[in-house]
C-alpha cells in the first residue's frame, strides 16, 4: 500500500510504501491526529517513518504501481 504525507511547510511529500491495509493506516493517522501525537508507519522494508500529527497537512492512501519497469502514459 502507498501512502503519501503532506507535511507542512516542506515543499516534498513522504511517500511510504508498507504492508498494513487501508483501513489500519486510517486507523493509525486518526489515533495520532486525536491524540496529538506522531504518526509511525513502518515500511515494507522494516524502517520507521514518525512524522508528528499536528504538522501532517494531508495523507494520501493509494494502491501505488508494484513492479513498473519503464514509461507509463
Amino acid at each position: 500500500m502507498e501512502v503519501k504525507i503532506g507535511v507542512q511547510h516542506s515543499p516534498r511529500e513522504l511517500v511510504v510504501e508498507t504492508d498494513e491495509s487501508a483501513e489500519g493506516v486510517e486507523k493509525l493517522v486518526s489515533d495520532a491526529v486525536q491524540a496529538d501525537g506522531v504518526l509511525a508507519l513502518t515500511d515494507s522494508k522494516g524502517r520507521k517513518v514518525i512524522v508528528p500529527a499536528g504538522k501532517i497537512a494531508y495523507i494520501e492512501i493509494g494502491g501505488g504501481v508494484s513492479g513498473a519497469v519503464g514509461f507509463r502514459s
